[in-house]
């Protein structure tokens, strides 16, 4: 609790480990809550709890409540889900895909992620997932970075086709990406534009915490 309150001061790291998939981790408490980090940008709670909000309040609440199913690609600390399940209320199946063991085991120990009963965790690579998956999904949501980087196969046409295999008819596409220079800003451009238009309503929320774009997909039929 002293801890807690302090932190209204100065952050205060309360636990770091070293992985090889993200780095370096660190829990922090920042103005009273837990948040978890990278070396170089916040990866749960926090800030980026703040940017995926702004989406899922585009995309309605209520929609997401009446869905039966989410897939997270990009897990983390679970922010996102935490949202889902304790502000939205969803009580359908959430599926988070996290490649990196070792957060996993932080979220359950610092953000109790394994206390969340219609939650499956899948350990391993987005891209394997969903090349060998064959569920669908009334929203996906994307927030995959390692530190402030994000992998290339994300924009590629082969995962943006397989992403929409896998979303129901009415199903949405939240997914948060990072612009840092003009290269970045011309992909998601070219992204956006990648998606057949008869099929898809598309919607950009750019300049989230200034470098965050938001890309929310809606399929049609």
């Amino acid at each position: 609790m002293i801890k807690k309150l302090f932190s209204y001061l100065i952050p205060i790291k309360i636990y770091e480990a070293k992985s090889a998939l993200s780095k370096s981790i660190e829990v922090t408490w920042a103005n009273g809550e837990l948040v978890l980090d990278s070396e170089n940008t916040n990866y749960s709670y926090g800030s980026l709890q703040r940017i995926l909000k702004v989406g899922l309040k585009n995309i309605g609440y209520e929609k997401i409540t009446a869905m039966d199913s989410i897939l997270v690609l990009g897990v983390a600390g679970g922010s996102v889900i935490k949202t889902l399940v304790d502000e939205i209320k969803f009580e359908g199946k959430i599926t988070g895909v996290e490649l990196d063991s070792e957060i996993i085991k932080i979220a359950n120990k610092y953000f109790k992620l394994d206390e969340i009963k219609n939650l499956e965790i899948v350990i391993g690579d987005a891209f394997e997932f969903v090349l060998k998956n064959k569920k669908k999904y009334d929203l996906i949501i994307i927030d995959i970075f390692q530190d402030t980087t994000m992998p290339n196969f994300l924009f590629e046409t082969f995962f943006i086709n397989r992403i929409c295999y896998h979303l129901k008819n009415k199903g949405f596409v939240l997914f948060n990406t990072m612009i840092m220079n003009e290269t970045q800003n011309m992909r998601n451009k070219k992204y956006v534009a990648d998606f057949y238009e008869h099929q898809f309503k598309m919607r950009t929320i750019p300049r989230i915490e200034l470098h965050n774009e938001l890309i929310v997909i809606e399929k049609l039929v």
